[in-house]
Order: structure tokens, then sequence, then C-alpha cells
């Protein structure tokens, strides 16, 4: 595609871009330290983050508010109209076009994007349809400088010599009617997809009910009558534990030569006990059992330390671990904690960890860790569960996402005005889950597993093959675009040499207009 069409013209897309009202055609932004929200109101300013651009789209939603400390910068707040493209970052995310199609007000761009805006004789989203164009794309690629792809940046001075492909403005104008027809249709396919994603959340939640409710095993536990009941595991569980606890503290007394005092055994402190007041009843050989019962050590919080410069120090897990359900390195970072005040913090496959912070719709969200051990430490911001090992902790893990105990947690989360709701150890201990036996429990899990496992993988298989075919068929449609062959030519439009020689002209007679305005020393100065 490196030939333009019968009467288009191909120049650089600092010919089309207008000046702003700082006299540049690109403008960049400003990153102050932002909160770590999003501006709460409208009157509010924000700051725009780098994924509020996303290829042809814009998210406003993505932005953090700033502070009150610190004065907004006016001229750098978006508005509709605007072309914006990431300047700075890894190379799938430097160069990422979008047009503003509507936004909120007060948000300003960051350091890490451009502004710009065209001339009257080209559409806006005629210029963003280019830039979204595999071959436009290719030369953006090619402008990135930087020593590594994790970190490039796309300056000003290599993305004003962009070529552009400028057509008659009436072909623009049947130009865009038609890619925004055929777009409209692609996205309403994804729209269906993600629907359909939706359910599949809504069927997991389903058969996740059914299964702590016992409504999953309701016949296999009638043909496989328990050799241990739910209630009789749990007593054997608070035996052991008592029993390890008094074994433990002899141990201390022995190595301090001491003999355990008289009623040393009442020191022992049990577990908090369920409040059964207003639970359903429990299929039979079933029993309610609180967290703090079923686990092996105190619950515990992680710890938070800030990211390393260097690359070297302690791998820690994000928040975003456990809300993705994702414990690979896409959600660790390296981080400057000292090793000697974690060494109790390392992971261990089926440790389970619990959002105790994060928004009400997320907050006490629970998720198992299945990677190797010692892979990474978690933050402050979680709190692990490890489970005695007669329970299966993954149906621990399936209770603690149940609906009941999302609600209970969710009720139970505390904050002040501003900051994110939270739960305690408290909180979490208390929390009254079932306990089937042991049996029933593995029987739990693997009907689970086989139900959602196959519902999920035959529409995530789906879904990414829908996605793969719109990403190809919208280059395809963009590629017949600024081919000329997505709609009819018409030789009565006016030529866009013409339009081309207009919008250098004015921008000449600006440039003379603004060179008259200045003061003679000034433009001696400058001759100097």
């Amino acid at each position: 595609m490196s030939e333009v069409p019968t009467g288009w013209e191909r120049c650089e897309i600092s010919d089309v871009l207008a000046a702003q009202d700082n006299g540049k055609l690109l403008k960049q932004g400003w990153s102050p330290k932002c909160e770590k929200h999003p501006a709460l109101t409208d009157s509010d300013w924000g700051v725009l983050k780098t994924t509020s651009i996303q290829s042809g789209s814009f998210l406003a939603e993505y932005n953090k508010a700033l502070p009150d400390s610190l004065h907004p910068r006016p001229s750098l707040e978006v508005a509709v109209g605007d072309l914006l493209i990431t300047c700075a970052g890894p190379r799938s995310r430097c160069g990422v076009p979008c047009l503003v199609r509507s936004t909120r007000p007060r948000l300003m761009i960051s350091g890490k994007m451009y502004k710009m805006r065209v001339s009257p004789q080209v559409l806006p989203a005629f210029a963003e349809a280019w830039l979204l164009s595999s071959e436009a794309q290719k030369a953006v690629d090619r402008m990135k400088t930087g020593g590594s792809d994790s970190g490039l940046n796309l300056t000003q001075g290599r993305f004003l010599r962009l070529p552009f492909f400028l057509a008659p403005f009436p072909e623009q104008q049947r130009i865009v009617a038609k890619i925004e027809s055929l777009f409209a249709r692609l996205d309403e396919g994804i729209a269906a997809l993600r629907r359909a994603q939706a359910n599949l959340k809504r069927y997991r939640t389903s058969v996740l009910k059914a299964a702590v409710e016992g409504r999953l095993t309701e016949r296999w536990r009638h043909e496989n009558p328990p050799e241990e009941t739910g209630k009789e595991l749990l007593r054997r569980i608070l035996t052991e534990r008592r029993r390890r606890w008094e074994t433990e503290q002899l141990a201390k007394f022995e190595a301090k030569g001491k003999k355990p005092p008289r009623n040393w055994k009442a020191k022992y402190k049990e577990p908090v006990t369920p409040d059964t007041s207003g639970l359903p009843k429990l299929p039979e050989g079933w029993c309610w059992a609180t967290v703090a019962m079923l686990i092996r050590e105190p619950l515990r919080n992680g710890r938070s330390a800030k990211a390393s410069k260097d690359g070297t120090g302690v791998r820690t897990l994000t928040l975003s671990a456990v809300t993705e359900g994702d414990f690979s390195e896409h959600n660790t970072k390296v981080t400057t904690a000292d090793p000697k005040k974690v060494r109790d913090l390392w992971l261990a496959p089926e440790d389970i960890l619990v959002e105790r912070s994060n928004t009400p719709e997320l907050v006490g969200l629970a998720c198992m860790y299945r990677g190797p051990p010692d892979y990474a430490i978690f933050p402050d911001l979680l709190i692990r569960v490890r489970c005695v090992h007669r329970v299966a902790a993954a149906f621990v893990e399936l209770c603690l996402q149940s609906p009941d105990a999302r609600s209970y947690l969710r009720k139970q989360a505390r904050g002040s005005a501003g900051s994110m709701p939270k739960i305690s150890q408290n909180m979490l201990a208390e929390l009254t889950l079932p306990v089937p036996p042991r049996a029933e429990q593995d029987e739990i899990l693997t009907r689970f597993g086989s139900l959602v496992a196959s519902a999920a993988d035959l529409m995530s298989g789906k879904v990414a093959t829908a996605t793969r075919r719109v990403v190809t068929l919208r280059q395809s449609i963009l590629r017949r675009a600024f081919e000329g062959h997505l709609v009819p030519q018409d030789p009565n439009d006016e030529p866009a040499s013409a339009v081309l020689e207009r919008l250098r002209a004015e921008k000449e007679a600006n440039k003379s207009g603004r060179r008259s305005a200045e003061p003679k020393c000034q433009r001696r100065s400058q001759v100097a």
C-alpha cells in the first residue's frame, strides 16, 4: 500500500495538523504525582493514564485524581475531536492512537502522550483510521527509540514526519461512513461474545453455589456414605491442634530448663466457634466451622516495599495477582523488602490469599496460589490463609469465593471517606464455612472443575478466535480504504493536491503573521 490512489496526495502528518493554542502541532502532557484513585466528579481534575488510550478507543475512566495541592493546567485538557497517541512505554503500548469522540471535563493528558488536532480540511476520524492502519503503525514502529522493547519513546520530531495519505474531502466522508458502519458490525459481534462471557461468570457462580451447598453431590452422597462425617473431621482437627500446641509448649519449657506450671494447659485459646443462627440447614454429614478452626497457623498480612530500581531484590506479588487469578511474572514486581524481615512470607502451594483492601466489589476476593514454593512473597493488602492438611484447601477457596462469603466480607468491610474499604484478620477468622466429609470435598472439586472448565474452555476459545478474526478484518477494511477500493471514487471531487496546496499556503501565512507580530528586537536576536 505504498502507492496513493488517484486524486489522493502523499504528504507528512505535519501537513494536516492544525496549530494549537501554544502554536505547536503536538502538545505533550504533564505527569505529576497523583492520587491512586480516579477523579471522583466532573468538577475534579484528573490526569489520564496511558491505558485510557486504546487502539481506536478512548476510555476516560482511566485517570488519576490531581491532588488538591497542585494547580491544574487547563491547556492540557482533552476535548472531543482531539487525536491522542501514546509516546512512551513498551513497544506494544508506544504509538497507540485514538480519537476522542466523547469525554468528561477536566481531564489532562500525561507526559506519556501527545494531543493533536487536524486542520478543517481533514476529518478527525479519517486521520485516526490512517494512524490505525498497518502501514502507518509499521512506520511509527520504525520511529521508536530506546534501549529495549520494555521502554521506548516516540519523539515529536520523528512523529511529525510520519507519511500521511490525504484523500479528497468528500471521499474522506464516504470512507469514514463506511468504516464506521463495518466496524460497528464487528463490534456487535464482539459485544455478543462478551455478553456470553458474562453469562459464563453467572454460570460459574451458580455452579459454585450448588457446590458449597451440597446440591452438586446430592446423589453421590446417598450412594457413598462417609467413613467420617464433617463434624467428626472437625473434632479431630481441633484435637490435633490442641495436642500440637501442648507439644510445642512442652518443648519451650524443656528448652528453658523449666517445669510446666500448674494449669498451663488452661492458657490454650480455642479458635472462635461459628455463630449458626440464621444459617441454612446443611446436608447430612456436614457441619459449620469458622475459618479460624480450619487454619494450621495464624492469619498473616503481607509486607509492602518500594519497587527496586536496579531489578534486584525480593519478588513480590501485586494485588492484581489475586484479582486476575494469575500468579505469573506479569503480576509480580521486584521490591526492596528486607529478606530477613520477610522469611515467613514466602508463598507455598495451596496458600489462599484474600484481598483485605480494594474497591467495594473486590474487597475480600480470595484465590489459591498454585505456583512453585518460595517464588514470591505477598504484599500488605493481602491476608494469607494456610489450611490444616485434613481439609482440601481448594474446597476452602471455593467456600471463600461463594456468593454468601463474598457478601459477608463486603458487608463487614470498613473504610473512611475517600479510602478503600478494608477487612481485618478477625473478620476473616470469624467467617463461617460449610465442612463436608473429606471424600465429598474431593468429589465436589472434581465435579465443579469439570463443569466450569469445559464451559470456560469452549467460550475462551470462541472469544480468542473471534478477537483475532476481528483484528484481521479491521486491518483488511483499513487497507482497502487507503488503497481507494473501499468506496467509489468521484472524479468531480476536488483533488487532494488542491487541498494540500491550500493547507500549506495557510500554514505559511500563519507563520508569516506570527513573524510580523514579533518585536523587532526579538527577530534580530533569532537571526543572530
